[in-house]
């Protein structure tokens, strides 16, 4: 079936309208995006047995890509306002698809820190999550929260498939040509896909509206209004004065501190204590099965309950995963690993989803994508801090135990700085 043309209302219970297409599209495109950004575990595990080079120099790679994704994303989101996510995302996929190709060349740690944490990482961050967020925060405002759970579990689905794909191509024909297929694979689906089938639509106004699907179907029940209110079409520099902005965005970094060293160091500690890598790469292929369910669940339930309660369940799903990660040496049953993987992947997914969920809340409007990828800019260092320093910490001790205590440490603390968040007031906003 062709795509109904821009400007067709997105309603429930008739055909597939622009908006549902784009949210298909995005879903599969996040999955490419993002299946590429979680596969860097067991690249990890490749490159390490290749190369020898130290974790702490490897997860530097890794931890550059979020620090340039957290440059980036304030960039991405004010693209995206200017020129509308479509467009920005096919430059995107250009980019990775070449990035990719890249990083199969290298020899040495700084062609792998340009390629990969450089290169690949800017085509990630151009093609994924943050204008892909503007795309559906534009054409779902009723069902907000399921519509960026259903876009978002995209990149579960890109753990579940990616993941033991790469590795899978790894065994089969080598790191090198694993990178190479995903860089066709990449190119062959975000270009023409983006070009073919998505549909930008104008800014959500204070009355609701949003071009393509402004309204995306009636609500069977309103979502909960936030007791702080929202502040619409306030500027960058307004929403960075507020409260809200600065716990959200501290929430962001502690969450993806915890997030992010059990995403790159995982599957080396599965293969560390006994496991094979296929074996390790299925755990993680679990974590993203769960994400699916967490990003799609939460995002559903955060529409009709308070999102700040959800999100301090989903972070106590993540502790209690880093929990059962730690039982794993002590016990020679495969079933904790997987345990761990389900709560890890539910909880991770649930908090991930909902951010942006939060941040329209508080700040829709003509700026609201600038204002997103600013405050990714937190969940970029918090992943560059995490994932450097449990690599560096192995290094040291020989063990990972530190580490996975750190990141539970910082599970709490993201869900206090979003618990206080639920209760902090904004000024008023301009209406649009």
């Amino acid at each position: 079936m062709i795509p109904p043309a821009p400007g067709a209302a997105a309603t429930v219970g008739s055909r597939p309208s622009a908006a549902y297409w784009s949210l298909g599209v995005t879903c599969i495109t996040l999955a490419l995006a993002y299946g590429v950004w979680y596969a860097y575990s067991v690249f990890l595990v490749a490159l390490l047995r290749e190369f020898g080079w130290s974790r702490s120099v490897l997860a530097g790679a890794f931890s550059l890509f979020t620090l340039v994704a957290g440059a980036v994303n304030p960039v991405v989101g004010g693209l995206g306002d200017r020129w509308g996510p479509r467009r920005v995302i096919m430059v995107g996929g250009g980019i990775l698809a070449l990035a990719l190709w890249a990083v199969s060349l290298i020899t040495t740690p700084w062609q792998l820190y340009a390629a990969f944490g450089l290169a690949t990482s800017a085509g990630v961050t151009t093609a994924g999550w943050t204008p892909a967020v503007i795309l559906v925060q534009r054409q779902f405002t009723h069902r907000l929260g399921l519509a960026l759970g259903i876009a978002g579990s995209g990149i579960g689905l890109g753990i579940f498939l990616v993941v033991p794909l790469s590795q899978a191509l790894i065994d089969a024909y080598g790191w090198r040509w694993a990178f190479r297929i995903l860089a066709l694979i990449c190119a062959g689906w975000i270009l023409p896909a983006t070009w073919l089938v998505l549909r930008d639509a104008p800014p959500v106004t204070a009355s609701g509206g949003g071009g393509a699907a402004g309204a995306a179907g009636p609500p069977r029940r309103a979502a909960p209004a936030h007791p702080a209110g929202t502040a619409y079409n306030l500027t960058l520099v307004a929403a960075i004065a507020t409260a809200p902005f600065w716990l959200i965005t501290g929430a962001k970094f502690f969450g993806n501190l915890c997030s992010q060293t059990l995403h790159v160091h995982q599957a080396a500690f599965f293969v560390d204590h006994g496991m094979t890598p296929m074996v390790a790469a299925s755990i993680v292929s679990v974590v993203g099965a769960a994400s699916i369910v967490g990003k799609t669940g939460g995002g559903w339930v955060s529409d009709f309950v308070g999102r700040e309660h959800v999100y301090v369940l989903g972070m106590a799903s993540m502790i209690a995963g880093v929990g059962l990660l730690g039982l794993t040496p002590l016990t020679s049953s495969a079933w904790v690993a997987y345990g761990y993987a389900v709560l890890f992947g539910i909880g991770y997914s649930v908090t991930a989803s909902l951010i942006p969920a939060m941040v329209s809340d508080r700040f829709r409007g003509r700026h609201f994508g600038v204002i997103f990828g600013v405050a990714q800019i937190g969940a970029s260092v918090g992943s560059a801090l995490g994932a450097w320093l449990a690599g560096r910490i192995f290094d040291a001790t020989g063990s990972y135990a530190i580490p996975f205590a750190l990141a539970a440490a910082a599970a709490v603390i993201a869900a206090v700085a979003m618990w206080v968040a639920r209760t902090v007031r904004l000024p008023g906003g301009t209406l649009a």
